[in-house]
């Protein structure tokens, strides 16, 4: 893969600007099409390809860099434009029109809702996936951040915590990227009662909260700083705190984790105890979509296991089809079953929508992580 979701979030909106059609045989093309707006590496051509071979409909596709480009090309056409649409599922209060109304309609009774893992499906609809009551949006990929350690150089019994980032065998060697490293801490603190912040939720309830509650994780941290090894910012850099700085415990992305195993099977990535933190994306369809039989003809097609794995391959990322892992490569299903059991895929936690004090607050304390 020569790219991914990550290196696709840096384009510009001028590299992206020519949607990709892909069309089917004229043969075919009588059962209409469907138009697509998804991430850029989501829809590949091995997937177009099935999905016009079994469906005789036509995909175009365009493709999008980012949450904001995604959400600024709908509302520029007032909702109009597209079938389906893929946005991070934290992101759908950015398809909600002048009238207070979503751009995405109900998801009809024709989807197979029943293929998405079910405790996906119940916690989208607390971040976003459920509009006035109805489900808008339905989960589609997600990736985690917990804990990649050397096995071979700490080893832990039991359940990998959070906390392990700060033991006294960790000292000059935990790597972790600042923004994440305090939640990940902070659901640690407030597991052991040490900084009560409901599951960390409470840093987006008010801007008072935030401050109380990062304050009091940057305070515990800086008290342990001996323990910071390497900072990282994006995959690369994660992966040579481990391989050229020494770390031997980080809170890393799951690629990054699963990556290192591939060379060295000492390292593993593991769900933290406290909850493994979750993004997620989704997609719907919009209510003045032009195409809508053919619109559940490509979610359903999109929600098969076989489509799922598929997907994964591509991608590197997780579907959130269920049994989707068992149509991926032996080496992802390997470590996919290794990592996710059920009890994991029930307790994520997972990124809320921002607040408009999230950021700028949460960037003051990392700033002061970043320079202690």
């Amino acid at each position: 893969m020569s790219f991914n979701r990550r290196t696709i979030l840096k384009l510009s909106a001028a590299g992206l600007a020519a949607p990709m059609i892909l069309r089917a045989n004229d043969a075919l093309a009588a059962s209409g099409s469907v138009k697509v707006l998804a991430w850029g590496d989501y829809i590949q051509p091995n997937i177009a390809e099935a999905f016009e071979a079994e469906t005789g409909i036509t995909l175009e596709l365009t493709t999008f860099g980012s949450n904001d480009e995604a959400e600024s090309t709908i509302r520029a056409n007032g909702g109009k434009g597209f079938d389906i649409v893929f946005p991070s599922i934290t992101n759908s209060a950015g398809y909600i029109d002048d009238n207070g109304d979503s751009f995405f309609a109900a998801i009809p009774a024709g989807v197979n809702v029943d293929n998405v893992i079910p405790s996906f499906l119940r916690d989208s609809a607390a971040l976003g996936g459920v509009f006035k009551g109805e489900q808008i949006l339905l989960p589609f990929a997600w990736g985690t951040e917990g804990v990649t350690y050397n096995q071979a150089q700490m080893p832990i019994n039991g359940q990998v915590s959070y906390g392990d980032l700060w033991a006294d065998a960790a000292k000059g060697k935990a790597a972790f990227r600042q923004k994440s490293v305090i939640m990940g801490t902070g659901l640690y603190l407030d597991a052991i009662g040490e900084v009560p912040s409901n599951r960390m939720l409470d840093v987006y309830k008010s801007e008072d909260d935030a401050r109380r509650v990062w304050g009091a994780i940057t305070q515990w941290m800086l008290e342990r700083k001996d323990n910071f090894g390497a900072f990282w910012n994006n995959a690369t850099e994660a992966s040579s705190a481990f391989t050229e700085a020494g770390a031997i415990i980080g809170q890393t992305w799951d690629t990054t984790g699963l990556l290192l195993n591939r060379d060295n099977a000492d390292f593993v990535y593991r769900a933290p105890k406290e909850g493994i933190i979750t993004w997620l994306d989704s997609f719907g369809i919009l209510k003045q979509a032009k195409n809508p039989e053919q619109a559940v003809a490509f979610m359903n097609f999109m929600l098969k296991p076989e489509t799922g794995g598929m997907f994964a391959n591509n991608t590197g990322y997780n579907s959130a089809v269920v049994g989707a892992a068992d149509f991926a490569s032996e080496e992802f299903k390997t470590q996919f079953n290794e990592v996710y059991t059920s009890d994991v895929l029930g307790n994520m936690w997972w990124w809320q929508a921002d607040t408009p004090f999230f950021g700028p607050v949460r960037d003051e304390f990392v700033e002061i992580i970043t320079n202690a």
